[in-house]
């Protein structure tokens, strides 16, 4: 399916407008979406546009339901398809497992607990101890395919797919709980034949749930060592819960590069069987999940983040194990970035706000003020085609990217470029405490965002190494797959043009292409 051939939004379904949609001008121009940007509604769009955030049906008519399309693709609009009628749809659910028994067993408990048709495929991915996960899979009453050698959860998904007989096929990872009614929540979804894949919400499993621990893990290696380590543990398990890479958040989204949703995990994931074609790329260990998404999106299929859905997911809570799962998401960066050339630089931002924050850096304050300024006044010159008071709505963009893009480019020091900005603190003493506070600030910021009830020092702290151990990823697989685009920033000084409902308008990006808390990477 090309982007031409999408076919409008179907009649039946009704819009819900995102958080951060603004209607300006009499609901004559929309101002929102991601990337952000400004569009102007015709006289016959406007009350069409007014009837939909009211609650209406999006209707008949291929004109209305390519405009109700584009919004949504744009991220303004979320779509708010009918619930499923009768029975749900029947569904392959497919299972990759290597080991853990004891999870297996718990997953397939939680899914047969659930409402519908499903056939539940376990893919046993070279178990060192085959006999165990066939007992729990046979016990489950679920269907068993066996590699005989472990070929990486891809592969092992791939194998249920192709033995899947279903239009719909659902990935759940082993150490998944499914919640109550996940999937009558998300296929109401497919009822759009544009839509090739919807993802529920992963939440963290609730501690007295977990298979293990990390008392368990330690064994009988002395007191003191146990209840540190259990320490630590309770401290990433808190972490986790509220800040996990693979809890995409509490808004609803489409799914592609640049959206408020960039990525969803093949933790907990349905498709469209015809659209998905052979699969995963089984080449891939890990950021196998966010390629079959953008490639979905690159052939013109619509992917769905619902999180009204939720899957429950017993995240890694000790230290060893969850450093180096971070280190491996890094790790997925460069063979990313070689599959889609220009979708993962290591910040994405307008070239004035790094200029600002560069001459503040180097201790020239006045001088980066006077860019934002400037940059301020170019975008309320801008806007005053579209705006009777562009001044006040310029000030709140340009002023809120300037700070996001201070913050991204905080980040990107640890996630990228530490290893660059270490000589360069040993050779420039003045530049050592602003580089730090640069690295530093974003943690504190995103502690004081989360609300989180653990105490701000082991919060930051497990920030810090989080973001550092996803950055050696980076450089690791950088070196690996020879290359360094994951290590280059992409600015940009003009921005584009966005075609708007009637005639142009400006695409308004802020200070990066990121998520809404402006601390969510491109990938996990």
């Amino acid at each position: 399916m090309t982007n031409d051939d999408v076919p409008p939004l179907p009649s039946g379904f009704r819009l819900r407008a995102d958080p951060g949609l603004a209607v300006l001008q009499d609901g004559r121009v929309l101002l929102g979406g991601a990337p952000y940007r400004l569009i102007r509604l015709s006289e016959r769009a406007a009350p069409l546009v007014d009837g939909w955030l009211s609650g209406k049906p999006v209707g008949g008519g291929r004109a209305p339901g390519l405009l109700a399309r584009r919004l949504v693709d744009a991220g303004m609009l979320h779509p708010v398809p009918d619930p499923v009628v009768g029975p749900v749809p029947e569904v392959t659910v497919v299972i990759p497992v290597r080991d853990r028994p004891v999870q297996l067993a718990r997953c397939l408990a939680g899914l047969t607990a659930q409402d519908g048709r499903t056939r539940v495929l376990v893919v046993d991915d070279g178990s060192l101890e085959p006999a165990a996960v066939a007992r729990v899979a046979s016990a489950a009453g679920a269907e068993l395919i066996r590699h005989r050698t472990n070929r990486g959860p891809a592969a092992a998904r791939n194998t249920g797919l192709e033995r899947a007989s279903t239009e719909l096929v659902a990935f759940v990872d082993s150490d998944c709980v499914p919640g109550p009614g996940w999937l009558s929540l998300l296929l109401p979804h497919f009822a759009d034949p544009a839509v090739a894949a919807v993802a529920p919400r992963i939440v963290a499993l609730d501690p007295g749930s977990s298979a293990t621990g990390a008392t368990g893990a330690t064994g009988a290696t002395g007191a003191a060592r146990t209840t540190g380590t259990t320490r630590v543990a309770s401290f990433i398990a808190a972490y986790e819960a509220e800040h996990s890479p693979l809890d995409m958040g509490p808004q609803e989204s489409v799914v592609r590069p640049q959206a408020a949703v960039p990525y969803v995990p093949s933790a907990a994931l349905v498709v469209r069987r015809a659209a998905v074609g052979a699969g995963f790329d089984a080449d891939m260990r890990v950021g196998e999940d966010v390629d079959l998404v953008w490639r979905l999106a690159a052939g013109g299929h619509r992917v769905r983040y619902e999180p009204a859905a939720t899957v429950r997911h017993e995240h890694r809570t000790r230290p060893r194990d969850w450093f180096s799962r971070r280190v491996d998401y890094g790790s997925s960066a460069a063979p990313l970035a070689l599959r889609h050339p220009e979708r993962l630089p290591a910040v994405s931002m307008s070239g004035w706000s790094a200029l600002a924050w560069g001459l503040a850096l180097a201790r020239h304050p006045v001088a980066g003020a006077a860019v934002a300024a400037g940059s301020t006044a170019a975008l309320a010159h801008k806007l005053s085609a579209w705006n009777d008071r562009p001044w006040p709505l310029a000030t709140r963009l340009a002023g809120g990217g300037t700070l996001m893009a201070g913050e991204l480019l905080g980040r990107t020091l640890l996630r990228a470029w530490l290893p660059l900005a270490l000589p360069v603190a040993a050779a420039v003493p003045r530049l050592r405490l602003p580089l730090a506070a640069a690295a530093v600030a974003p943690a504190v910021l995103a502690y004081r965002r989360s609300g989180s009830g653990l105490g701000a020092v082991p919060w930051v702290t497990l920030k810090l190494l989080d973001d550092a151990a996803y950055g050696l990823g980076v450089w690791r697989g950088c070196l690996r797959e020879r290359t360094a685009a994951p290590l280059r920033a992409r600015l940009w000084w003009v921005s584009d043009d966005g075609v708007s409902a009637r005639g142009r308008g400006p695409r308004l990006r802020r200070g990066g292409d990121t998520k809404g808390d402006a601390g969510r990477p491109a990938h996990p």
